[in-house]
């Protein structure tokens, strides 16, 4: 790379100093720069996505008009709400709200964010997700690379995800910088980039991401879900007899004679040899 994982330590955060309405220009023509949901694209599996955007930063095509995108709008209508709910139920404020920020060295990196938690460096990204579409795993498995990008813009070390889902549900997520995963981003993004300028066709990057480390970090109440109190009853019901059971088993074994290579009895047999019965 082209300053080291560690540019933090040597190149200090600058945020762009544009008028508003050269940025409101930049959100419009995209062929500025590679934006955390450009990640997503570039680091995914979908190479008609990838062509496209890669049209769209040369200017060959206009960007996708997502108007009519209910997915996509509901995401714009509740983000705001998300904001709200994540400090309601956290305690934290979220500042600088859609602040537009540039990468120090690698100018063609940017970021918009939706807000970082105050007191802290975490990036703050509020989503919204279908229900059926929705799992802790497949929220971080979606947006990580967004989440990557942006902390790595800003020299974050934590980043924190706040789902809202069209069943009713809310979950915070926390995310921490993985090295290995930028240094993927910022290779792709570069070839990528590298692609724009030369007009020669991208190809998707191939290469499986790491894990990213995720914490969740929400405390949920089931009381009103009628499978959680079914289950919940035989838990409970059946929690006694089952350590009965494991101290029966426990019992038995010391029972049987060191010189015994098995022992049989009232339709239990135990196997000395691997103290399994």
């Amino acid at each position: 790379m082209e300053s080291g994982l560690d540019y933090q330590t040597r190149f200090p955060v600058r945020e762009e100093v544009m008028p508003s309405d050269v940025w409101t220009n930049i959100r419009q023509d995209r062929r500025f720069f590679i934006g955390g949901s450009d990640a997503r694209i570039i680091m995914g599996d979908d190479e008609a996505a990838l062509i496209r955007l890669w049209r769209e930063k040369r200017g060959e095509v206009e960007p996708e008009d997502l108007s009519g995108n209910l997915v996509v709008q509901l995401g714009l209508a509740t983000e705001d709400l998300n904001r709200r709910w994540y400090e309601a139920n956290t305690g934290q404020a979220v500042i600088d709200v859609q602040r537009k920020i540039r990468h120090p060295v690698l100018r063609w990196m940017g970021a918009t964010l939706d807000g970082r938690v105050q007191g802290s460096d975490a990036v703050f990204e509020a989503k919204f997700m279908l229900p059926w579409s929705f799992s802790e795993e497949a929220a971080a498995e979606k947006y990580m690379p967004q989440l990557q990008h942006n902390m790595w813009v800003v020299a974050a070390r934590t980043a924190v995800l706040s789902v809202i889902t069209g069943g009713g549900k809310w979950v915070e997520i926390l995310a921490h910088a993985d090295p290995l995963y930028q240094h993927l981003i910022v290779t792709a993004e570069r070839k990528f980039w590298r692609c724009v300028e030369s007009g020669e066709q991208p190809r998707l990057f191939g290469v499986e991401p790491p894990k990213p480390r995720l914490e969740a970090v929400r405390i949920v109440d089931m009381s009103a879900s009628n499978a959680w109190a079914e289950f919940a009853a035989v838990f409970t019901r059946t929690r006694q007899a089952d350590l009965e059971h494991e101290q029966a088993k426990a019992e038995l074994k010391s029972l049987v004679p060191e010189d015994a290579k098995e022992a049989i009895g009232h339709g239990v047999r135990v196997e000395i040899r691997c103290r399994q019965f």
